[in-house]
């Protein structure tokens, strides 16, 4: 499957609003998000959880397993890769991620489409 990137950048917040290894939910586009800075980069994915279905993962667990940036869903606590959007636990889940990026002293978000 071939994921599409749309084409703009969505400015979101000032960096400082975003405490690390904390989330932040923000509506990109209409589409709600789940924004983490962590170890110094910068992640986007989809807010709703794949399993719970609940619009929580800006509320989830920052950590690591094995070297990588991963979140606990608030729920049921399946953890993913925050880099790529696998599920660590459920290798059929994904949770969607998105492009994020720091520029002009803003936060900015670029939505993907699919997975």
């Amino acid at each position: 499957m071939i994921t599409m990137t749309t084409i703009h950048w969505t400015p979101v917040c000032r960096l400082d609003r975003l405490e690390p290894d904390r989330g932040v939910a923000a509506l990109v586009d209409g589409v709600q998000v789940a924004l983490f800075r962590t170890g110094g980069e910068l992640y986007a994915v989809d807010n709703l959880d794949p399993v719970g279905g609940a619009y929580v993962m800006s509320r989830g667990i920052v950590g690591s397993r094995g070297g990588v940036p991963t979140l606990a869903s608030p729920l049921h606590k399946q953890v993913y890769d925050l880099r790529t959007g696998r599920c660590l636990d459920l290798p059929d889940v994904t949770l969607r991620r998105h492009d994020a990026r720091y520029r002009d002293g803003l936060v900015e978000v670029r939505l993907r489409q699919g997975v």
